[in-house]
Order: C-alpha cells, then structure tokens, then sequence
C-alpha cells in the first residue's frame, strides 16, 4: 500500500513527502498528520483506545443509484456540481452491499479505536432507491447510535420537478456509555442549519461551522476524521486547540488538505 505522510508544517520538521521505505510501522503517533492511504488499513493498524472523538463523512456512494443517478433529463442540478466527476481516485459506485460491509467493517474500527468515554459523529445521507428508503440502518444496526442529528442544508436549487428539494442530512451521534457532552452544551437541539460549503476544491466538504459545533461540544483531545477529505475536521480541531489525525485516500485532496491546514494555521498566528 502506498502510504504518505503530511505532517503540519508547525509541527513536523519536514514539509516533504516520505516514501512508504522510509517510513517506521505503525502503531505511529500522527497526532496532527494528514495519512494518506485507504481509511480501513491505516485504522486496522492504529491501537486501540488511541483517539477520543471521529468525526467523518464517507463517500455516499451516490453513483450507484437506481433512478436518474446525478442527473435528470436536461442536466440538473448536478451539471456543473464537481461530484458528477465522482471523488478523486474513488468511483463511489459500489454494489450496495458491498458499500455496507465496508461501511461497518469502517464504523467496527472506529469503535475500537475511541476510547472508554468516546464518541463517533457519523454524516450520512438518506435517499429512497427503487422505491426503498435507504436510511443507513443496514451500516449502523447493531452499534450504539444514541441520538440522530439532523442537519438542515440552507439554500439549494431543485431542477427535478417530481420531487421537493432535499434540504438534510443526517448525523449518527454513536457513542459509548461513558461518553458525555461539554457542560452547558447538551442544549444545542438535534436540528442544526448550517449552509453547504461553496468555496471548496473538493466535491463534497463539510462546513467548518458545522463541525465547530461537534467539536465545541465535546471535551474530546485527539480528533479522527479517517474520510478527512479538504481537511475540515482538522482545521475545526485547530480552531478550539485540540489535535487531530485525518486519513484519507485520495493524494490529491490529502495535498490540498495540507496546504488549506497550513494556510489555516498562519491565519490563527496572526491573530
């Protein structure tokens, strides 16, 4: 497996890329390191308990649908959308229950790698296909989802006239028992409006608002974000002093990821 380190620029002493041979095995401290190589290894290798919070979106496998896909019949809204080009060096085009096994051999991972009072945050999307409702219940049955947020995209434009315009999202708040929220701040809601990240080379970024809030919201140290695509979760982290680890596959975005983070991180020095 071809693995990269990107190590935050303050904190490592080299800004290059180390090939795979130069490079100890893991178990590794990466505490605020962009991994790049495929989420599910790199996690297999990790220890357990090493983490206190995830924080992630998967790909959502939305290329392999059973209606118009991402598309109608005169382009819609998808037609200039960068997704439509599928995520760098992944077709998000599973066969379903493929895309399942993988999703919770993912979730099983992340639970053994949070600690005793851990929680994971797990972003997903609803959507009915071939007249069934895939609500994810096949990916987190059987784990200790404790709450369903819903996140409220503002804004958006429908082309498609035979349905409204989808608006939400939801996020599995997973966690294990000892898990408890900041002081003061278990009275949030579980209906958050955030808009949709715009000004973003990847596809499908999360908004920094959006996971301010789950970060500010807990007490957790070290952050996991194992599909940490443009580096969100990261520069969150950053923003409430907390330290991170992001996983993600693709070169490209983990490249972008670390020059945003850098960027990011010369903004909170000057201030």
């Amino acid at each position: 497996m071809q693995l990269e380190i990107f190590a935050s620029p303050s904190l490592s002493s080299s800004s290059e890329t180390l090939p795979l041979s130069h490079q100890p095995e893991f178990p590794l401290d990466f505490t605020n390191t962009i991994v790049c190589g495929d989420a599910l290894d790199l996690m297999r290798r990790m220890p357990d308990g090493c983490v206190d919070l995830v924080v992630t979106s998967p790909p959502y496998n939305l290329k392999n649908s059973t209606g118009n896909g991402m598309k109608d019949g005169r382009g819609g809204k998808w037609e200039r959308a960068a997704l439509k080009n599928g995520y760098s060096h992944h077709a998000d085009c599973m066969p379903h229950e493929e895309y399942v096994a993988w999703q919770r051999a993912c979730l099983g991972e992340m639970m053994r790698l949070i600690s005793d009072d851990g929680a994971i945050f797990y972003n997903h999307k609803w959507r009915v296909q071939n007249g069934l409702l895939q609500d994810r219940a096949d990916i987190v049955t059987g784990f200790p989802v404790r709450q369903i947020i819903i996140w409220r995209r503002k804004g958006g434009i429908n082309f498609n006239p035979g349905y409204f315009l989808p608006t939400y999202e939801v996020i599995y708040l997973i966690a294990k028992p000892k898990f408890r929220l900041a002081p003061k701040r278990g009275g949030e809601g579980d209906v958050w409006e955030f808009m949709q990240e715009t000004r973003n080379l990847h596809p499908a970024p999360f908004p920094v608002p959006l996971i301010d809030r789950i970060i500010s919201s807990t007490t957790a140290k070290l952050i996991l974000d194992p599909f940490v695509g443009s580096g969100t979760t990261a520069i969150s982290a950053l923003n409430f002093g907390r330290d991170y680890i992001g996983l993600e596959l693709s070169p490209d975005y983990c490249r972008d990821a670390r020059n945003r983070i850098a960027e990011h991180e010369a903004k909170l020095r000057l201030h």
